[in-house]
C-alpha cells in the first residue's frame, strides 16, 4: 500500500567479532539507563571483545533488522551441582528504543530458549532485573520465568576502577532538543 513503512524482517543469530562495537555501546547505554552508571568504553569493549574471542566465557545473541543490530543478549555458564547441568545466565540485555515493545526480546529469549533445547547440559535460564524494572521483569514472566526466593549479594575487587563519571545529563541530546525547559515555580 502507499505510505504503508515496511521494517525488515527480526532475525537472531549468534554475535561475531564484528559486533564488538555495537554491543558496547548497548552495555553502555543499558547502564547509564538502568542503573545511572558510566561504564568505562575501554574496559567495556574489551569485557565484550573477550567474550567474543572465548567462547568458555559465553556468548551474545543479537537481533537484527536487515543488517542493523536492535537489541542483544549475553549468555554466561553458572554450574549447578545439585542438577549436574548449567544454568545459562541472561545478562547485559539491551534493546534500542526505537524497537522495544516490538517482540524483539522475546525473539532474543526463543533463540536462546531453541540452543538450549538441543544441549543435554542445560538445566534453565536465570536471570537478575532492578527491582524498579516492572515492565522488564512482566515480560520476563510472561516468557515462562518465574522470580526466585535468592536475593543477589557481591563483593568487587577493591581498587578498581569499573564506573566513570556519570554524564552530567542523562537525557539524550536528541531528546532535549525537542524538550521545551521545566518552568520554576
Amino acid at each position: 500500500m502507499p505510505g504503508e513503512h515496511l521494517i525488515a524482517p527480526l532475525h537472531v543469530r549468534k554475535a561475531q567479532i564484528g559486533d564488538c562495537a555495537v554491543i558496547a555501546r548497548f552495555n553502555q547505554s543499558m547502564a547509564l539507563e538502568t542503573e545511572g552508571k558510566a561504564l568505562i568504553p575501554e574496559r567495556v569493549t574489551a569485557g565484550v571483545q573477550r567474550l567474543l574471542n572465548d567462547s568458555s566465557l559465553g556468548f551474545y545473541a543479537v537481533a537484527l533488522h536487515g543488517d542493523e543490530v536492535v537489541g542483544c543478549l549475553m549468555i554466561t555458564n553458572e554450574w549447578s551441582d545439585w542438577r549436574n547441568g548449567v544454568f545459562w545466565w541472561i545478562q547485559s540485555v539491551y534493546v534500542e528504543p526505537g524497537s522495544r515493545r516490538q517482540g524483539v526480546y522475546r525473539r532474543l529469549y526463543e533463540f536462546i530458549r531453541e540452543r538450549a533445547r538441543t544441549d543435554p547440559d542445560i538445566c534453565g535460564f536465570r536471570l537478575y532485573v532492578e527491582k524498579e524494572n516492572v515492565a522488564a521483569q512482566h515480560t520476563y514472566q510472561s516468557l515462562g520465568m518465574a522470580q526466585t526466593d535468592y536475593l543477589l549479594f557481591e563483593e568487587l575487587r577493591s581498587g578498581v576502577q569499573y564506573f566513570g563519571a556519570p554524564p552530567a545529563c542523562k537525557t539524550p541530546p536528541d531528546v532535549s532538543a525537542a524538550t521545551p525547559p521545566r518552568q520554576k515555580k
